[in-house]
């Protein structure tokens, strides 16, 4: 085809235009699919002959490996191409366990891949031989700052644990989702609020005072009664924010959480604080743990992970109720929030409140070593808000003949038919389901599983168990008398609801417990089954309270079975109309009825309402015994042999008392787990480490470091717990 036809003439060097014209098509063509082309994730890599960062090319990482022999930094190399990601803060891949003979171009290679933090750039390792190079980094958000870092070691110390553990609690896992978002700005700090509630304590106004003015008050507060707590916590921090600082408060439960954020809520408006709960799910609650790294909002209120929330210039540390159980964590090293943030009161010299209806003895310890100061109403004051107590014991619950129909007696009876009147009546029960715990009608044996000696149980009518193996029991009878008929040794909160519902027909009948937990229940007449911690709240509060079977609680082999007594029964006393009509309500004041003996020194804290002597005379008890709090106490709890060779390498301080070890309850398959308890089928033996007042931070480090050393060793290594709750 000649050139007249359309086809374009060759160039004097022989190529055809259309060609490079039909080439740079292509080439347009790959480069768009390229550029729409998703790019695959980039992988570790080992950085072989990568250049390093020109400054500050070391990096000190925090390895997330928990063993407390590898609880040191560890030096990585920086290669340029992330260096500006590669901030102190952020979270990365680092490979470990690389021997020496793996270099290659001076770069050590090999081993896992593991996650950790970079603590520090440095110019220069003391490491003399080659070194690794990081990874990845796997976001360059900062999440671990100076100030959550040095906590994050204070609690490792104080609790005999590793780093790495201490940050899994402390740090959320990422949300890549929630970490793209901007987090919104802060808002200026509000204004100083009225007192409020807080006028009805003495101290109060000032205690508000000191803190709007950028002071660092210590208190430990005994809280009036009635339903007003919650809204004094939000003065409280609103007061704080008012200084243009932050403030924590960490609570036992999401329920508690919740009444608290609400009033948040009402006094500062919307925007100025965060809630953070496990309930909120991973993505929600990384948000907003965020939103206070970042800095955006500057008061929190959450359950016990909360304790560790990144607050931007922390002004005030609480906690409520810091002798519930919850505030404990269930993981190594097992730190209680209350010390975390006794911790953070020190460190970050914030102001401290301690708030509870009673009284801890390790908030008492606070007040008499003058640390804290006690922050309470007068008696007068206190008289109003609370309700009156009654009491009833045992032996005339017995000898009463209307205490047969609904196991109450006459007072109980008429107090609960005459509450009916005006309102809910709550009655508390220690224990959950129809009837937990059974015995011989005639001479009173417990009764046993015929197949492995556990203890029987009634979950509904007509059923009889084991509480261990879970055989049905069809024909039992008594080892030691023969008698084939059951009474109940605590009767359950299920078989309470159905007792009380026959002998009160006309009236509903409620239950909350650990499988449904109420929140709140309306003020109509009704009765309320609940157990210890499951109480709702009554709006106008209750008319009167029940509190059955208080010996169950008295009873409990362990050394604070008083104190946590007495503390179950005035959080649900508390929720009873005031006897002076402080709680609100109508239809005059509330009564509540504990039967229990009435010479009990916690029945007799109950009655005046007098938590804070009831501690002190603990705490003095405890001191001339040498009990905790006033001394320190490890539990090494494991195999025999194990335990043993623990303290012999151990070099604990001068004074050390060893108690034990003794041989703990095996631990039956299929039942739940606490921490220090030995694995269903292994024999566990437990030693108690005593030492004097001063001397707790010694033993931590002393059994830290027999710890690492048998874990060096390849040695089974026993389960530590520092200032163990429940000692027996």
């Amino acid at each position: 085809m000649s050139s007249d036809n359309g086809r374009p003439e060759r160039d004097p060097a022989g190529r055809d235009p259309g060609a490079d014209l039909q080439g740079s098509e292509q080439l347009a063509l790959i480069r768009e699919t390229v550029r729409k082309a998703k790019v695959p994730k980039a992988k570790p890599r080992t950085w072989r002959g990568a250049a390093l960062a020109r400054e500050l090319p070391v990096a000190k990482v925090l390895v997330d490996k928990g063993p407390v022999h590898l609880d040191k930094l560890w030096d990585y190399a920086v290669p340029a191409e992330m260096d500006a990601e590669a901030r102190p803060g952020v979270r990365v891949r680092v490979r470990f366990g690389a021997g020496t003979g793996k270099v290659r171009e001076g770069r050590r290679e090999g081993g896992g891949l593991l996650d950790g933090y970079i603590v520090e750039r440095v110019a220069e390792s003391d490491f003399r031989g080659p070194l690794a190079a990081v990874a990845q980094v796997v976001s360059p958000e900062p999440v671990l700052g100076p100030g959550l870092l040095a906590l994050c070691r204070a609690v490792a110390d104080r609790y005999a644990g590793s780093l790495a553990d201490v940050l899994q609690l402390a740090l959320p896992k990422r949300n890549v989702r929630a970490e793209r978002e901007p987090s919104p700005p802060p808002l200026p700090p509000p204004g100083v609020p009225a007192p409020g509630g807080w006028e009805r304590y003495p101290a109060g106004p000032g205690f508000l005072d000191a803190l709007a003015g950028g002071g660092t008050p210590r208190a430990v507060w005994t809280a009036l009664p009635g339903p007003h707590w919650p809204r004094e916590w939000a003065v409280a921090v609103a007061a704080t924010l008012a200084s243009g600082r932050g403030a924590l408060v960490v609570v036992p439960d999401g329920r508690t959480a919740a009444r608290v954020d609400a009033a948040l809520t009402e006094v500062l408006g919307a925007g100025r604080h965060v809630l953070l709960t496990a309930d909120l799910g991973p993505e929600e609650r990384y948000r907003r743990w965020l939103a206070v790294s970042r800095g955006s909002v500057r008061a929190v209120v959450g359950t016990r992970a909360a304790m560790f929330a990144p607050v931007r210039d922390l002004g005030l540390v609480g906690i409520w109720d810091d002798g519930d159980h919850s505030h404990s964590d269930v993981h190594a090293p097992y730190p209680h929030a209350r010390d975390v943030l006794l911790l953070r009161a020190v460190h970050e010299r914030t102001g401290f409140l301690l708030g509870d209806l009673g009284r801890t003895v390790e908030a008492a310890q606070l007040v008499e070593n003058g640390w804290a100061r006690p922050l309470e109403a007068d008696r007068e004051t206190v008289r109003a808000a609370a309700p009156l107590i009654r009491t009833v014991d045992e032996g005339e619950t017995a000898r009463d003949a209307q205490a047969r129909a609904a196991r109450l007696p006459t007072l109980a009876w008429q107090t609960v038919r005459e509450g009916l009147t005006r309102g809910p009546v709550l009655v508390q029960v220690p224990r959950r389901g129809y009837v937990p715990r059974l015995a011989c009608e005639r001479c009173r044996e417990p009764a046993r599983c015929a197949h492995c000696s556990g203890p029987l149980e009634a979950p509904d009518a007509g059923t009889l168990h084991c509480a261990w193996c879970g055989r049905p029991e069809a024909a039992w009878h008594c080892r030691e008398c023969g008698g084939v008929r059951l009474r109940a040794s605590v009767v359950g909160a299920r078989r309470t609801a159905e007792e009380l519902g026959r002998a009160f027909p006309d009236v509903p009948v409620r239950t909350s417990g650990r499988d449904h937990i109420l929140a709140t229940v309306p003020g109509r007449p009704a009765l309320v089954v609940a157990t210890p911690g499951a109480e709702p709240v009554a709006e106008g509060g209750y008319a009167a309270a029940l509190l059955l079977d208080g010996w169950a609680l008295l009873g409990r082999p362990d050394l604070r079975a008083g104190e946590e007594a007495l503390r179950r029964w005035l959080d649900a006393a508390a929720l009873v109309r005031g006897h002076g009509g402080a709680a609100g309500g109508g239809g005059g004041g509330g009564t509540v009825v504990v039967l229990a003996e009435p010479t009990q020194r916690p029945v007799q804290a109950l009655v005046r309402w007098d938590p804070a002597g009831y501690a002190a005379r603990e705490l003095a008890e405890r001191a001339q015994l040498g009990f905790p709090p006033v001394s320190r106490m490890a539990a090494v709890a494991g195999p025999a042999e194990a335990v043993a060779e623990l303290i012999a390498a151990a070099p604990l301080p001068e004074g050390t008392q060893t108690l034990g070890p003794v041989p703990l309850p095996l631990t039956e398959p299929g039942r739940p787990r606490r921490p220090g308890q030995p694995p269903p089928g292994e024999e566990w033996h437990r030693a108690l480490l005593r030492v004097r007042p001063g001397q707790g931070s010694a033993l931590a480090a002393a059994v830290k470091t027999a710890k690492a050393q048998r874990l060096a060793r390849g040695e089974k290594d026993p389960a530590v717990r520092i200032d163990p709750l429940d000692i027996g």
